[in-house]
């Protein structure tokens, strides 16, 4: 894809002081970003429509830590709604959009792909042209590593992502090329981070590493979709908000792998390693393995490196203890959500 340089001057200081916009504040990923953009003294508008994805419980558990920050308000809006995401664009004076609001997961895709389509796509289009009438500048999009199935290792931001394998890489392929077009046109400064397999606290209830923690610590069996020797670039998740914030500097349309840069993890190795931490034995159900996974992930971060200064921090032994002694202080809720 052909590289689009945007320059801009002027204002910079001005424009670090008007609110941030960060789109599905109550998502797993974005409520960490609203959290250290706070920390770092930033105001942000958070939206999310807290829809039935999975159970809206753990969102508003997310939301709970960030209620009651004088630098953070919250609105119930969908992005698919273009007249109410016209009235925040119209009431707001944004430094930057984060677009992190999106219908994720592979294998329900496959079920209900035109809600894929629909958030994913049509949703960061609203978004785009509200930001071209507003003359908002600069836009972060969320994607994903699913987009590389087929590529070689470990994936490049280079590699022609042509070929997704469901709906859910399609939908953020499509963005992703909207977010070109709109820089293209338009000059909306675009940098798409794509996310590495995301772990962490309060995390998904689809996601594997929850519903192994849940599985195993209730003595129910593991359902495990083949032989367990796929792995994956396991990244934690305040390591994916520091880059996802990092991403909002000037660098015109760029696509920047966010993912744990090291050797990646069989299924197998994840499964003993929390089986220490929980003391328990898992007990294993093996099933076929399903058409969309792809066998092995692995992200090259030469790019996040040298263009943001960005490299994770936390260990996968640390994160695991963090996502753990998070489970466990959060028991009755985290085994009482539907999976």
């Amino acid at each position: 894809m052909e590289k689009v340089s945007v320059t801009r001057t002027g204002e910079h200081t001005r424009s670090q002081m008007k609110p941030i916009l960060v789109t599905g504040a109550a998502g797993f990923i974005a409520s960490h970003v609203v959290e250290q953009l706070l920390n770092d003294g930033k105001e942000v508008l958070g939206i999310d429509n807290l829809n039935d994805a999975y159970d809206s419980r753990l969102k508003t558990h997310r939301l709970s830590k960030l209620e009651g920050r004088d630098s953070f308000a919250f609105q119930r809006l969908d992005i698919e709604n273009l007249e109410d995401l016209r009235k925040v664009f119209a009431t707001h004076e944004f430094h930057a959009v984060l677009n992190l609001a999106a219908r994720a997961g592979v294998r329900y895709s496959m079920e209900n792909p035109f809600v894929y389509l629909s958030t994913n796509a049509l949703g960061t289009l609203n978004i785009l042209e509200l930001m071209r009438e507003h003359g908002v500048k600069k836009h972060v999009l969320a994607s994903t590593s699913s987009l590389y199935a087929g590529q070689p290792l470990p994936y490049i931001e280079t590699a022609p992502v042509n070929t997704p394998i469901s709906p859910y890489a399609a939908s953020k392929k499509a963005a992703e090329i909207m977010a070109y077009t709109h820089c293209r046109l338009y000059t909306i400064d675009t940098t798409v981070v794509r996310y590495f397999t995301v772990f962490g606290p309060a995390g998904r209830p689809d996601m594997s590493i929850f519903r192994f923690i849940r599985w195993i610590d209730n003595d129910e069996p593991i359902q495990l979709f083949g032989d367990g020797e796929q792995s994956r670039d396991f990244t934690y998740v305040e390591d994916i908000a520091a880059g996802t914030i990092a991403a909002m500097k000037p660098l015109g349309y760029e696509i920047i792998n966010l993912g744990g840069g090291q050797s990646p993890i069989s299924i197998n190795q994840i499964i003993a390693m929390l089986e220490d931490r929980l003391g328990k034995r898992a007990n294993i159900e093996y099933l076929p393995a399903h058409v969309a996974d792809v066998r092995e992930t692995s992200a090259d971060i030469t790019k996040a490196k040298r263009l943001l200064g960005w490299e994770p921090k936390v260990t996968l032994e640390e994160g695991l203890d963090r996502t753990v002694e998070w489970y466990l202080a959060n028991r009755e809720l985290a085994c009482s959500l539907n999976l």
